[in-house]
């Protein structure tokens, strides 16, 4: 069994902190939505947990668009592939998942340092991370102090406009909370990428 090294240190501890950041936001944004039905935490300390890991998680952003925008990992977002053998190849990845693996067909990517995303991930990467994700962020901070940004929460149609957007967004990074183990654990073994994501090193067989 051959062991490349596809997460480098600082992907790995700004995976983590984003994965244990994002539980925790869920956590309190649901008992912050669903005050008088959930009981897991106060209301206030609720809503200062939810504002301090946001800013937290803003950070880590930054820090995780600096090291790929300024390193030549870059290039696990961007292969050097043309857009018709990108969309083919997202067609056979999307056939994989659809039945192929029901019926033990092997999984058309190929783990290496520069495509460690198959295809489908790479794409659903860019868009989570430079749509969803600073959307989540900026309906956040406008929601985190609406009086001081009154004048930008009117622009974009009130309090009501803002709040669905950022509930939107929270609902779909709860099913990704689920989605994205579930995927994670299709390695040759269960358990492989999940190991791979604290030792940086991936398994091929």
């Amino acid at each position: 069994m051959e062991k490349i090294y596809v997460h480098p240190l600082p992907v790995r501890i700004w995976h983590w902190i984003n994965a244990l950041s994002f539980i925790l936001m869920i956590l309190t944004g649901i008992q912050i939505r669903y005050i008088g039905v959930v009981n897991l935490m106060p209301f206030k300390a609720a809503v200062d947990w939810h504002n301090w890991i946001g800013f937290v998680l803003i950070g880590n952003f930054f820090i995780w668009f600096l090291f790929y925008l300024f390193s030549d990992k870059i290039k696990v977002y961007h292969p050097e592939l043309s857009p018709m053998k990108h969309f083919r190849d997202s067609f056979r990845q999307m056939k994989y998942y659809g039945y192929g693996i029901f019926k033990g067909d092997p999984n058309p990517h190929h783990v290496s340092v520069y495509h460690k995303f198959n295809p489908m991930q790479s794409m659903t990467y860019q868009i989570i991370m430079l749509l969803i994700v600073p959307i989540q962020f900026f309906t956040g901070i406008l929601l985190w102090d609406v009086e001081r940004f009154q004048a930008s929460v009117n622009f974009f149609g009130g309090v009501r406009v803002v709040d669905t957007v950022h509930v939107l967004a929270f609902i779909f990074f709860v099913a990704f909370i689920f989605i994205h183990p579930y995927l994670a654990s299709l390695g040759h073994t269960p358990s492989a990428h999940f190991k791979a994501m604290f030792t940086g090193y991936e398994e091929i067989d």
